[in-house]
Order: C-alpha cells, then structure tokens, then sequence
C-alpha cells in the first residue's frame, strides 16, 4: 500500500444544511447497528474538526446519531484553525480534550504521537484491516498518519486539491471589464484587477480581502503562487518548501520572495480590505457575499459554504494568478489523505468514535459524505465521489482545475519507512514560515530576504538535527531519503518512479 502512494452544538437534524447545488439528490445517511458496545449511561461526546462544509455533514448526521442513540449527545464544533491551535492542545495539557479532533496545522503527526495525544484505530475499531484494504493506495503512511505498526488518525478525504483559487465576485467583476475564467490573471493583472476594483467599490467595497488573523495563509499564499508560477517544490511539515529533486530547502527561492512581495504591493495599492490582518478564513470569506470586497485566494470549500449560506450570490472560480501564462505548473501534495480525525487517548468514549469512524469510512457512509460536502473536501472513496455528479458550473470549474494543476509529490516516508522516526524527532522552526511572512506584512519585519535565509539555515539546521537524533535511535536514515532526482513535476510520483531509485 506504500509503495502504491503515487461551532456548534448539534440539537436538530434536517437537510437546511444541505448545499443548495446538491440538495436535489442527498445521499442517504444511515445510522448502521453499533460495530461495538456502546455506552447506556448519558453522555455527552465531543467533537472538534475545522467546520466548514465538513459541517454540513456532521450537522446532518449527529442528530440522526443521538436519534438512534438516544442517550449519547454530540457537542460538534466546527472551529477556525486558530481556535484548534488553542483548544486541542490546552485540552490535551489538561486531560480534557475533545473525544475526536483535528491536529493542529503547527503540530506535525509525530509530535502528537510521540506525546501521546491519540488512540490507535486498531485498538478500538472492529476489523480496522478491512477498513484500511478498502481505502486508496497511500492512505495510510508511515509517519503521516501510521506510527509503529498502527494508525492513529483516520482520513476522511482526498488531498488531491489545493486552497488558493481564486474566488470573486461575479457582478462587480463584470461591471470592471474583467473575466478571469476566460482570462486567468498574471500577477500584474491581478494586482490591476484588485486596484481597479477597490477604485470602483469608491469605500464601498475593496479589490481583495484576506485572512491575515491565520498565519498559516501567508505561507500557503507565498507556496502556491511560487509553484503555480514556476517554482518546483512540494512542502515539508510546517510549510517549508523543498525541493524534491535535489531536498534543499527553498526559503531564498526569487519566486517565493516575489510572492510575499506582489501580496505587500497591494496592500500598498490600497486594495486589500481595511481589517484583512485580524480576519480567520470563515470571517473574511462570509464578508464575500455581504459585498464587502470583490475578491479572494482561499480553497474550494468557499463553493458549498456559498452555496448553502448565500444560494443568491453570484460567484465565479478562477485559477490562481500567475507570474506568466507562458507555461503550465503545479501544486504537489503527499500521501495520507486529508481531515485526518484522531481519538483522544484518554477519551472515556473511545466506543462511540469507532463505531461513527467505521461508518463515515464505509462506502455508504462516504457516499453520504460526498452528497452533502461536495467539492469542498471530497470523499476518500473515489466511487463515492463519484455518486455525487453535479451540473454545478462552479463545482465543474474547480474540479477542473484541480485536475490540471494538482500531482501526487515523491515522499521520504515511502521511499523508506524509517524516515518517518525524522518526523517524530522534527521540532518546527519558530516562528514558522507563515507567522514571518505575517510580520513582513504587517511591517515588524523590512528584511524580507534576511528573514527567508534565517529560515533556511533554521530548517536545515532541525532537519540535521533530527536525522541526527532518528539514527541515534536506531534509524537508517539521510538527507539522500529527501532527494528524488527522477521527480517529474508534471506528472503523479509513482510506485514505479520510487522503484527506480
């Protein structure tokens, strides 16, 4: 299978939380008989994941849940990255945290295993073998989601996507002169587009708004707009870029340092709107609809939030700007899948996790899934997927473009199993990639290639650090497991192409 790799209490159930594009035809969602014991005491079991269309479902399912069970109440909060990186791991510290969470985007896999924040899914799921045989090749990877010999968190969906498309507001895109569908920007046309249209909102509205209160989107912003403009790299834990061809850090890369530049020139132009640096993802994408600002670089769960919070509005989806349209480019992503859900390990409910993970991993429970959340995060399975077509102009424009632009990355955890003890030893550089870039924006930092290139010699002084410490344990491990001099970016990274290293 390795080698195959290429918020809100839920009281009420009822379809009002359906997406408007795909509420003709719901998947059925089922609550199947227990796999395990369940308790017959009343609870109350908490879960916490980063909400958006992911919610659509779960606000669906946990009322049919307690319908059936009626002495297990669910607590579901959808929450802001930011908020998980403060209530996972002070729940954690506490011995109180939610039963089933999403990690925080700063806590790489192995950190939260090697401290003992999960259960393993073998340990409390019924035939997890079956499960796992039933999922794509390269779901499950060592040192991703897979810690000596077991799994400790469950992906939900595919990664095969990326979270910086372009999306806009389709009347006062038109009332400019502007289509990027037709005409997809370059980095000018884009910084244009956004002067052009702030000139036009005349304060009524601003060209771009963005979520500058996640420090994580300033590292995702300058990742993607590099490599969709030319820059061949996939990322390491904690958004660090590499290239994979030669495993160099690629902080001081001229197209990293122009994407975090073109960002500081409009915000120079006046065009971002006034607010952008305090705003979450959720906060700075409802202000969409509301007319507050013309355009925004988020991912493709904004369609089927839109589409069920605001079934009037008018939106388009375009690629992401480039430097130049002279050439096709990529965005890469690893094995392991995505929305992984980890069990907390000292959960008194460890039950009800693995009888609800056992059914929203089984075909009818991801064929539900992919009915009510759509394209946002689509279904692991891809025959699930595929039982929710749609004729979504919207939904079919981002899906064509994840085809186009989106390749499966080499991995080191594939290619040797044992450099996944380099990702348990990994402590993330602070400040991170993503809060640099938000100092630069913000104007604490001036030095902007000074700032990259301590972030190079950082990185690359812990990822020595840490192949230090994973042989001192007893790994086999080097640099050279990072180096895939046969990587074509163009294409999947295959289980042939690790083969003939």
């Amino acid at each position: 299978m390795l080698k195959g790799a290429a918020g809100l209490a839920v009281t009420a159930a009822g379809l009002s939380h359906l997406p408007t594009a795909l509420a003709q035809e719901p998947g059925p969602i089922t609550v199947p008989d227990p796999v395990t014991t369940l308790p017959t005491d009343d609870i109350t079991f908490r879960w916490v994941d980063s909400g958006d269309a992911k919610s659509f479902f779960w606000k669906a399912f946990f009322p049919m849940y307690t319908e059936a069970h009626p002495n297990i109440k669910v607590d579901y909060q959808g929450l802001p990255w930011n908020e998980i990186q403060k209530v996972v791991p002070l729940g954690v510290q506490n011995g109180n945290a939610p039963d089933c969470f999403q990690i925080p985007p700063n806590v790489p896999p192995p950190m939260a295993y090697s401290e003992g924040w999960g259960a393993a899914m073998e340990d409390i799921i019924p035939d997890f073998e079956a499960i796992k045989a039933s999922f794509p090749a390269g779901s499950f990877v060592n040192g991703i989601n897979q810690f000596d010999g077991k799994t400790y968190a469950m992906p939900l969906t595919s990664n095969r996507r990326h979270g910086s498309l372009l999306l806009y507001n389709r009347e006062q895109m038109t009332q400019a002169g502007l289509d990027p569908q037709a005409n997809p920007f370059t980095w000018d046309t884009f910084r244009e587009a956004a002067k052009t249209l702030t000139d036009q909102g005349d304060g009524e509205y601003y060209g771009l708004i963005f979520e500058g209160g996640q420090t994580g989107r300033y590292s995702e912003w300058a990742n993607n707009f590099a490599r969709l403009s030319g820059l061949n790299m996939a990322t390491f834990t904690g958004a660090a870029p590499m290239d994979m061809k030669t495993g160099e850090f690629l902080f001081m890369a001229p197209e990293i340092q122009a994407a975090i530049e073109l960002l500081l020139a409009i915000k120079d132009d006046g065009s971002i709107f006034p607010g952008s640096a305090s705003l979450n993802a959720p906060e700075a994408r409802a202000r969409i609809p509301q007319g507050a600002a013309s355009m925004i670089i988020q991912g493709p769960w904004n369609v089927s939030q839109w589409r069920n919070e605001a079934p009037d509005f008018d939106f388009g989806v375009a690629k992401t700007p480039v430097q130049s349209q002279d050439s096709q480019h990529f965005v890469h992503v690893g094995p392991g899948g995505s929305n992984p859900i980890w069990v907390y390990a000292d959960s008194k409910y460890k039950e009800v996790a693995a009888d609800i993970l056992a059914y929203v991993a089984s075909l009818p429970g991801q064929t539900a899934w992919a009915s009510y959340v759509g394209v946002a995060d689509q279904a692991i399975l891809p025959e699930a997927q595929a039982a929710a077509a749609t004729d979504d102009a919207e939904v079919l424009a981002t899906n064509a473009i994840f085809d186009e632009q989106v390749r499966l990355a080499p991995d080191a955890r594939v290619r040797n199993p044992d450099a996944g003890k380099i990702y348990e030893a990994i402590v993330p550089v602070q400040p991170d990639f993503g809060t640099t870039i938000q100092g630069i924006f913000s104007g604490q930092i001036s030095d902007i290639p000074g700032a990259m290139q301590g972030l190079q010699d950082a990185w690359n002084a812990e990822l020595e650090r840490a192949i230090g410490a994973a042989t001192e344990g007893g790994a086999t491990v080097s640099r050279d497991d990072f180096v895939f001099p046969n990587w074509d970016p163009s294409v999947d990274y295959t289980a042939e192409m690790y083969d003939a290293l």
